[in-house]
């Protein structure tokens, strides 16, 4: 492939924007030569060679069909969530359209429900649900290239994330009832396709075969002048996948059931794999990275702050490595979570994946062996349709955030943590003309609680308020005092330039920040942690500039401490 600029800088993790590697383009040609060998076999003089017809197949290929390209397009709408990109959100309403004309496709197939199908369908809904499900992907492809390769500028989605997804959703789901509705209750106005269940018409063939190959080579034509990436490669191996499966309709009399039809619906279930598990090696790929990179940064702290509790050179110097250590400290925090994410989300999708493909190969030696083993065949169908029903909640765990309980507890005085983490900024309020102002209740129990945990919310939340005052100067205040509902409750009050006038809550999300080199995890991780402990964090606007950001903690049962001297 021709050599295009690097992925933008924070995107080179994405695989919609990392280019490939030599070794991908190899696999990737040894996948397409693979897959038009295994043409050569299935459309041969076999391909017409009758099989016993087995209904419960046809729902087993839907079952991983479905699993395969929800998840697919699940993933590629959290990519869309991180970037923004047009492109990626039309891919992914692709690979939900293909996911969704499964269901109807399932339905209306004659005999596996019932005789000539459900939802009022004819002898020829099936047959032209098919026809618009491989006609509707590859238009996808085009615009997912054509909107890729527009005016960078015009690239991201500058509206709400969830919205768009949302909307984009809707359209899809709409365009597959639309379809559904066509070839049920306008079925008798439709070409014929099929004779009776079996046996298809052999009226036009080369007509709609070649609007079909047509139209999947345009895609591919398309995608070939823009590509540029690792999603860009793989996209147009599955079309080269549809080409070949779209060609069987070009071989005269291939009726249903028959070597050439069995042989069909593996090269689908190829192509709804493929994305999914470069995917899935993406996932894993990185958070091999981010782990060796959470290595080094742990080293890096240990070396920082040996040399620093070691040297004896200027007061300016040392807080410079100080500052160094402490940031790179904040960096480690940030990409463990990712890491935890990516390991989470691997571990959980691999496994229905791998069985769904164990099974589909049994289900296949089952009905390819002379003796035909249908029992086999009836188990690794049922295996596959209990997969379709993890789908759902797998996706929902991989939308939540990966938390650990605290690996170390003890009794925090926490006022005693806020004057040492006050003392330890004070350098850096001071360099911007901040003062830092401790307003500290008397007798205040202690919490149970880990004590760096309860560190590094404070470092966010006063670090984030000097941030928030380096132009404008001002006083950062922290208040700690008893609540209402007998819990520790902290105040960090600040006199910059305040909260988003928009969707302020939306700064706790992950990656959303308001800083121009932030990463958007400082509030994420905060809340965790405070969560984690049995507490709650919020923000409030002042009445005067600034804002406030609140959060309490749950007291230890045992007697609150004395007041000062300490």
């Amino acid at each position: 492939m021709k050599p295009r600029s690097a992925a933008p800088e924070g995107q080179d993790f994405i695989i919609s924007s990392l280019p490939p590697s030599l070794a991908q383009r190899r696999l990737a040609l040894g996948v397409v030569l693979a897959l038009m060998a295994a043409l050569v076999v299935a459309a041969g003089p076999l391909s017409t060679v009758p099989l016993p017809r087995i209904d419960a197949f046809v729902p087993m290929y839907v079952a991983a069909m479905f699993v395969c390209d929800s998840i697919t397009a699940f993933l590629l709408f959290a990519q869309f969530a991180i970037i923004r990109s047009h492109a990626l959100l039309a891919i992914s309403s692709g690979y939900l359209f293909s996911a969704l004309i499964m269901i109807p496709w399932m339905l209306t197939f004659p005999g596996v429900f019932a005789p000539g199908g459900l939802l009022g369908a004819g002898l020829q809904s099936t047959g032209w649900l098919y026809i618009l499900w491989h006609a509707g992907f590859p238009l996808f492809v085009m615009a997912y290239a054509l909107l890729k390769s527009t005016d960078p500028s015009k690239r991201r989605w500058k509206g709400l994330r969830s919205a768009a997804i949302l909307s984009t959703a809707a359209v899809t789901v709409a365009a597959v009832c639309a379809a559904t509705l066509l070839v049920t209750a306008g079925q008798a106005r439709l070409p014929t396709l099929m004779l009776d269940a079996v046996s298809r018409a052999d009226s036009h063939p080369y007509v709609r075969g070649g609007i079909l190959l047509v139209n999947a080579v345009a895609a591919l034509t398309v995608l070939w002048v823009r590509r540029s990436s690792v999603l860009d490669l793989w996209l147009m191996v599955v079309l080269c996948d549809y080409l070949i499966e779209v060609s069987q309709i070009l071989i005269p009399s291939l009726g249903r059931f028959t070597v050439g039809w069995y042989a069909g619906r593996i090269f689908g279930l190829i192509s709804a794999s493929l994305v999914l598990f470069v995917l899935l090696f993406e996932i894993t790929t990185l958070y091999a990275r981010l782990r060796l990179l959470n290595e080094e940064l742990e080293q890096r702290v240990v070396e920082r702050t040996t040399e620093l509790m070691q040297a004896s050179e200027a007061q300016t110097r040392a807080q410079a490595e100080l500052q160094q250590a402490r940031n790179a400290l904040a960096h480690r925090q940030r990409v463990s979570l990712l890491g935890e994410v990516a390991a989470s989300l691997a571990h959980e999708i691999k496994q229905p994946i791998a069985a769904a493909r164990i099974d589909a190969k049994v289900c296949l030696r089952a009905l390819a062996d002379d003796r035909l083993n249908l029992e086999a065949a009836r188990e690794a169908a049922s295996r596959l349709v209990n997969v379709a029903a993890r789908a759902d909640e797998i996706i929902k765990r991989t939308t939540a955030l990966y938390k650990k309980d605290a690996t170390h507890r003890e009794r925090v005085d926490v006022n005693a943590l806020i004057r040492e983490m006050a003392l330890l900024l004070q350098q850096e309020a001071s360099a911007a003309s901040i003062s830092i102002r401790t307003t500290l209740a008397d007798a205040l129990p202690d919490v149970m609680a880990d004590r760096v945990q309860l560190q590094q919310v404070f470092m966010n939340l006063m670090l984030n308020a000097i941030d928030a005052m380096k132009d404008t100067r001002g006083e950062l205040t922290v208040v700690s005092q008893m609540s209402e509902d007998s819990e520790l409750l902290i105040a960090v009050r600040d006199t910059g330039v305040g909260l988003p006038a928009e969707n302020p809550n939306q700064i706790f999300e992950s990656f959303v920040t308001t800083k121009p080199h932030g990463t958007g995890m400082g509030l994420a991780i905060t809340r965790s942690i405070v969560q984690s402990h049995g507490g709650r964090l919020w923000a409030t606007a002042n009445t005067g500039p600034g804002a406030t950001f609140l959060f309490t903690l749950p007291t230890d049962a045992g007697e609150p401490r004395e007041s000062e001297p300490r």
